[in-house]
């Protein structure tokens, strides 16, 4: 079992996200260790992309900010060899295809391994174009993340049966970002990745914010995701944003419990 699935093991859980380097690598750092001392479960991290095609505003802004900014991939692994030190939560890079090709994919993975990540999560690669990078994700110890959406249908159970750490269930159309409701049938979604691999939980992401979604989301799955509102907060906030994001999620984790 992965650490990633072991996240799992003691109840719902909370994964957060950040844009790495959004305002500064340094922020993002404190970021990593109050979300992991406030109860999140596992933290995504974003290397920023010039063209985030599953971004919402929100997020693709931070992603700006942060190449504004100049941060690299090697900053990134370097800042997650640094937290490693004190963090122990699963950690996930969330990013694009075309960075980890940029990159090479052999030591992009190598590097992911050695800094102490656990997973990888590219919601621009459909499960067709996977074994591109499922190989060499497992060759390195890493969790390949599979993403399944409301349009995904009969390629749920097909997505979930080959799932590793968890499945990441997409909660609604379109891109990232907040939204007042959530109405997709994620009862049914969540039912049949189930049934496909009841062995690997799954969690919810795409538009949750409040705890009220979280309690309801975590009625029916195993986790909740939760990235645009803790973007839009460092976004609010800058540097300053730490202490609020560790209450927000608090708040959250305990919705869920």
């Amino acid at each position: 079992m992965s650490n990633i699935q072991k996240a799992f093991q003691h109840g719902k859980a909370f994964i957060a996200f950040v844009t790495c380097g959004d305002p500064d690598l340094e922020t993002s750092a404190r970021l990593v260790r109050e979300m992991a001392a406030a109860g999140a479960d596992i933290i995504e991290l974003g290397i920023p992309f010039s063209d985030p095609t599953a971004e919402g505003p929100v997020i693709q802004a931070a992603n700006a900010r942060a190449l504004d900014g100049g941060v690299t991939t090697d900053q990134i692994f370097a800042l997650v060899r640094e937290v490693r030190k004190d963090v122990s939560v699963p950690l996930a890079i969330m990013t694009y295809a075309n960075v980890v090709f940029s990159y090479g994919i052999e030591r992009f993975l190598a590097n992911a391994a050695n800094v102490g990540l656990d997973g990888l999560i590219l919601p621009d690669v459909p499960f067709e174009e996977k074994l591109e990078f499922a190989p060499a994700c497992r060759r390195a110890g890493i969790d390949f993340i599979s993403l399944v959406a409301p349009t995904s249908r009969e390629r749920i159970q097909m997505i979930a049966a080959e799932a590793e750490g968890f499945v990441y269930c997409v909660s609604s159309l379109g891109v990232t970002g907040e939204r007042s409701s959530i109405t997709t049938d994620l009862d049914a979604m969540v039912r049949l990745v189930r049934e496909a691999n009841p062995t690997v939980p799954c969690a919810v992401g795409f538009g949750i914010s409040t705890p009220e979604q979280a309690r309801q989301i975590a009625q029916l799955a195993d986790g909740v995701i939760v990235g645009s509102a803790i973007v839009r907060m460092v976004g609010d906030g800058g540097r300053d944003c730490v202490a609020d994001i560790g209450r927000y999620v608090r708040r959250m984790k305990q919705a869920i419990l």
